[in-house]
């Protein structure tokens, strides 16, 4: 089969989220940089990213202070700066070349809006965890993104910078992958053999309109 649709993840596919880890060591009272060590740490180890911040504030409810930080006017965001800069080159030169692009990750509400306001002349679907109600790894989240992309399974390339929560899964459910390499889970894990799994292997979008045409042109 050949390559006809592209799903982007968000957090450190599209958007370089390193303003963001600051903006929540600032909210714990936190040196970034310490911050920043115990994520990584707690990443290397194949733990969830959410215990970092049990560490210093031991039963800390992210869902809570999400909406703590939006009453006290400071909410998590992000904008045009935050985005990587090969982003819209490569979305305009993939959709020139008639491929189908989504934004599809596990994202909050807040931030489908933030992405729709961006993205909106950009992409063809942009959808959320919050908006399905169902989020990566889990299977469903993946059947929900066969349902509403316009290919099988198998022509759809899904874009992300986890082994755990996007190659996997999305080879599971019978997509085919790019693992880039950016981001504390990209350079993390990427000398674990699982990620030669994936499709291809990038460190940036720029290199996907021209790995996708060899790959079409070789399954054609």
């Amino acid at each position: 089969m050949t390559i006809k649709a592209v799903v982007f993840d968000v957090g450190e596919c599209l958007v370089d989220e390193t303003r963001e880890y600051g903006t929540w060591a600032d909210w714990l009272g936190v040196p970034r940089h310490t911050f920043v060590a115990q994520f990584g740490a707690v990443i290397a180890q194949g733990r969830d990213y959410r215990e970092t911040f049990q560490v210093f504030q031991p039963g800390f409810d992210l869902y809570v202070e999400r909406e703590r930080r939006a009453e006290a006017g400071q909410p998590e965001t992000f904008g045009e700066d935050d985005l990587y800069p090969d982003v819209r080159p490569a979305f305009a030169e993939l959709r020139g070349a008639g491929l189908h692009l989504t934004i599809a990750g596990n994202q909050t509400v807040r931030a489908g809006r933030i992405l729709r306001e961006l993205f909106t002349a950009d992409v063809d679907l942009i959808g959320t965890s919050d908006d399905w109600g169902a989020s990566k790894p889990d299977a469903a989240f993946f059947d929900r993104v066969a349902e509403v992309v316009p290919a099988e399974p198998g022509e759809i390339l899904y874009v992300g910078d986890r082994l755990d929560n996007d190659v996997l899964p999305a080879l599971a459910a019978g997509m085919r992958t790019a693992l880039i390499r950016r981001g504390p889970w990209g350079w993390i894990q990427q000398h674990d053999p699982a990620a030669d799994r994936s499709t291809f292997r990038i460190d940036s979008l720029a290199e996907l309109p021209e790995l996708i045409a060899k790959f079409n042109a070789a399954a054609s």
